[in-house]
């Protein structure tokens, strides 16, 4: 069985916020992860490799899927022939035709098509990115484990990776360790009931 794993690493602010890291959607507080980044962004890429080579399968929403995918296509090197490479899995109502290799559109309702994705596929299922479809996983429980890199900013606004839940969700830390002078890289994996 499938673990659904957010990461990619999943880049937030000291804040939680993961909007416009890139500074392309037009946030008036984007880009803050090359402004932040900064000297660190090299171990970031080492670990955004790791990422990619221990993954079974990207899962994405569309608006994710459509940025990686003009971003990642037209490169090479070994990041972007893994990602260009890998099984990647788009939640959509309306994306007929996925442009980027090895991409099935996933219809219908989320929760049940990703439960059953995670039925049959094995290892990491990494969600990079898409917190708008995190916060649909995390509500149904259909997160394994989170994979944060915090960046030394507070935003003080913007879109968050963690939305309202219907009820707690207990996690537990599992590892933590610096990424060049400045990231923390964090991993939790979330409590299950018994």
């Amino acid at each position: 069985m499938g673990r659904i794993v957010m990461s990619g690493p999943q880049n937030v602010s000291l804040d939680g916020v993961v909007q416009d890291p890139d500074g392309q959607e037009g946030f008036g507080r984007g880009g803050w992860f090359v402004e932040f980044g900064g000297t660190d962004l090299e171990e970031w890429n080492k670990l955004a490799l790791e990422d990619a080579l221990g993954a079974e399968a990207w899962l994405l929403g569309r608006r994710s899927y459509e940025f990686f995918g003009m971003r990642w296509r037209p490169r090479s090197g070994e990041l972007a022939d893994r990602l260009n490479s890998m099984p990647k899995y788009v939640v959509s109502s309306t994306l007929e035709d996925p442009a980027w290799d090895n991409s099935i559109v996933l219809k219908g309702d989320v929760v049940s098509e990703i439960s059953k994705l995670k039925h049959e596929l094995e290892g990491d299922i990494v969600v990079p990115a898409s917190y708008q479809l995190g916060r649909t996983l995390i509500e149904h429980d259909l997160v394994d484990e989170l994979r944060l890199v915090v960046f030394p900013v507070v935003l003080g606004a913007g879109e968050r990776l963690f939305g309202e839940t219907t009820a707690r969700k207990p996690t537990r830390l599992v590892d933590s360790r610096t990424i060049g002078d400045g990231l923390a890289f964090l991993t939790y994996e979330f409590v299950r009931d018994a």
